[in-house]
């Protein structure tokens, strides 16, 4: 079994939840400041790099060749696709260059997208084949995770676009927030009711 399959979905629970409410709670205490850095945040080349290598260098962790150790402990099978992970493990590092380089349209929003498509696995691996019928709100979360991030590295204009809807309303804002903290708090108490042991 994967790691992300030996995952404790209370564990899981604990910390997505305590995520949506943290973030959410900030949203409705400080909505300026967030918004500002909301709509800052799609022409931040800096933190996108960042962004940018902590995804990438994930990745390259479930493509890592055996025996490294610990830096092993998440690779992955790719079945048919496994010949190419040698090819995999010297492209990404030359990606991450080229891309950093040369990239300079929403890499932010991209780097943003790529993350949230190495968060959702972890997330579907923990609540994978688990018993509570109430896991379900953890794979939801993931496959809007990995939805929205779908769209952030295809099309990332649309982040700035929602970004700009959502902050043009002081009443949308504070349904949006509102709504994330119900759900953060929905994650917790499932995971402190039901989740124990699994």
């Amino acid at each position: 079994m994967h790691p992300y399959q030996l995952l404790s979905l209370f564990t899981v629970g604990i910390v997505l939840a305590v995520w949506l409410i943290g973030i959410h709670a900030l949203m409705l205490a400080k909505p300026t400041a967030v918004q500002g850095f909301l709509k800052r945040f799609p022409r931040n080349d800096a933190l996108g790099q960042v962004l940018l290598g902590i995804g990438m260098a994930w990745f390259w962790l479930l493509i890592a060749p055996s025996g490294l150790g610990k830096l092993s402990a998440l690779a992955m099978d790719l079945g048919e696709f496994n010949g190419a992970k040698g090819i995999l493990q010297i492209l990404v590092p030359i990606a991450l260059v080229l891309v950093c380089r040369s990239v300079r349209d929403f890499l932010a929003v991209r780097a943003l997208g790529l993350l949230g498509l190495m968060v959702a696995a972890p997330l579907l691996g923990a609540a994978f084949l688990k018993d509570p019928q109430s896991r379900v709100l953890v794979p939801v979360f993931a496959y809007a995770i990995l939805t929205g991030s779908l769209f952030c590295v295809g099309m990332p204009f649309l982040f700035r676009d929602a970004v700009t809807w959502v902050t043009a309303s002081r009443k949308r804002w504070a349904l949006m927030s509102a709504a994330g903290l119900v759900y953060g708090v929905a994650t917790l108490a499932c995971a402190l009711a039901f989740w124990r042991g699994f």
